[in-house]
């Protein structure tokens, strides 16, 4: 039986480079589902402790009550299954010497496999007599995974759920995905190694040609003009989660595609510039690709993961009408139009109230802060973050509103007047810093309540009303930020109903 929001889950694991990481994968059961990590934290004391997290797996049964879908060491049980269960996509047994032929296939070829797994998903979670149009399940992949599920999505080529061609989301049986440190826009090297990248493209070695421009234009169905990350009309991108990896140094991959040729910027393989679906909400945490401080086994993507497919509430972050002070010799400068530099890094912390986990970090120190030039800031909304909220998952359960609180730093790494470097410039200054505390008092009307508290005035607390106007099926409320004599602007919040009717879904 189907209960929205708690649809079926699939998981597909991302790319094995070697035969031997191959081997290894099909030779476990959840292939890295249920891989868990054991980090430090330093309580009050001082003493340090270990922190576990379980595994998504462990934890999507504890949390929402999912179970798996094997049974009696059948991979493919026939049912019933309930709705709230765990299925592994194993796309590359196929390329298994014992459970295969060992042949690698095409991601086309997994794409249509994917299609045939779903179909017996639905046969085996629905009750008999219940409209197989109702069925929608979860994608949550890693890696190559989520160009697997993009191809399946968007490829024409690729049948829905009923064998036809159509490529509408609801007949492709899908309701979100969700990807861990998926190449949407192709695996690229650091600057000099681009050899490296038409070699791999040529050869293909293992199929490595899938993450180069040609080959994912092909398997993706896009246009010369469409960019990579681009879904292409064929699915909404306001129902893609993009987690991106920021740590690039702990990324221990034996591959030939490894840190060393990704470089700094990226997790270890996958550039952050590179790791997100166009126009889709992301999170950037600093976990790496894969490995003991990978993405998937980290208890930041699953709280992120949760809250996407499970929450009840969305809320948008972005700053917008922002002016901003120039230094009087960069003014005299712009003012006699002559040549001008200047850029701004913004560091972002997204943080729930009482998790001891930060769910967004953006951190100039480690280059992942937001970009923008003086003309980006000040000529249009600069995303922040896109949060969503989960009453059920509240820590403190005695609040009936979920809290949130977003740290924003503001830093210009250097000011240029007239080609050289200008004075008023201390490494590391920043132009703006403070944390936003927000809280959203859930209503029964549907119609939430928002207040707000900078944490200069308000330590911890949120308790200024924030009004809210609506637009559309949105509630949309505005509220000043700023420095004295540096920067001014707003920050725009939009809050609206996630896993509701309006927002698109059952």
């Amino acid at each position: 039986m189907i209960e929205p929001p708690y649809y079926p889950i699939v998981y597909l694991r991302g790319y094995a480079g070697t035969q031997g990481e191959l081997e290894a994968t099909v030779s476990t059961p959840y292939m890295g589902f249920n891989v868990g990590s054991t980090r430090v934290r330093q309580l009050h004391t001082g003493e340090v402790l270990p922190y576990v997290f379980e595994s998504p797996v462990i934890r999507l049964m504890k949390d929402h009550g999912y179970v798996d879908a094997y049974s009696d060491g059948r991979v493919l049980p026939q049912g019933p299954t309930p709705g709230r269960s765990i299925w592994i996509f194993r796309y590359y047994d196929v390329a298994d010497d014992d459970f295969g032929d060992g042949r690698r296939r095409e991601i086309e070829f997994h794409a249509r496999g994917l299609q045939r797994f779903l179909r017996h998903v639905r046969d085996a979670v629905l009750d008999e007599g219940e409209d197989p149009g109702r069925f929608r399940a979860y994608l949550v992949a890693h890696s190559m995974g989520g160009l697997i599920c993009r191809c399946y999505l968007q490829n024409r080529d690729i049948p829905d759920l009923d064998g036809g061609r159509s490529t509408g989301w609801r007949g492709k049986g899908v309701d979100k995905v969700f990807t861990y440190g998926t190449p949407h826009e192709g695996i690229e090297f650091r600057r000099g190694l681009g050899w490296l990248e038409g070699l791999r493209d040529f050869l293909d070695p293992n199929n490595a040609g899938n993450f180069g421009p040609a080959r994912m234009r092909e398997f993706l169905d896009l246009p010369d003009d469409e960019p990579l990350n681009s879904l292409n009309g064929r699915y909404p991108a306001g129902r893609v989660f993009c987690l991106v990896g920021t740590d690039w140094r702990d990324y221990g991959a034996a591959l030939g595609l490894s840190k060393r040729a990704a470089g700094p910027l990226s997790d270890g393989l996958v550039q952050i510039r590179n790791a997100a679906v166009r126009g889709a909400p992301r999170a950037f945490v600093h976990r790496s690709h894969g490995g003991h401080y990978g993405l998937v086994n980290s208890e930041s993507g699953y709280q992120n993961l949760s809250r996407f497919l499970f929450g009840d509430t969305r809320v948008a972050v972005e700053m917008t009408d922002v002016e901003v002070v120039l230094p009087r010799r960069v003014a005299r400068a712009a003012a006699g139009r002559r040549e001008v530099g200047v850029a701004y890094h913004i560091d972002t912390v997204f943080s729930v109230r009482g998790l001891p986990v930060e769910l967004n970090r953006r951190a100039y120190s480690e280059g992942s802060a937001i970009f923008r030039t003086c003309e980006q800031l000040t000529g249009g909304p600069t995303k922040l973050f896109t949060a969503f909220l989960l009453r059920g998952a509240r820590v403190v359960r005695r609040r009936r509103s979920s809290g949130f609180a977003l740290r924003i730093e503001i830093r210009v790494p250097d000011y240029y007047a007239g080609g050289s470097r200008a004075g008023d410039y201390y490494e590391g200054g920043l132009l703006f810093v403070d944390k936003l505390n927000v809280e959203v008092a859930h209503a029964e009307d549907g119609r939430d309540r928002v207040k707000y508290g900078w944490d200069r005035r308000t330590p911890n607390r949120a308790p200024r009303d924030l009004p809210l106007a609506a637009d559309g099926g949105a509630l949309v409320g505005t509220l000043p930020f700023g420095a004295p004599r540096r920067i001014r602007g707003n920050i725009r919040l939009t809050v609206t109903g996630w896993n509701t009717p309006s927002d698109g879904g059952d």
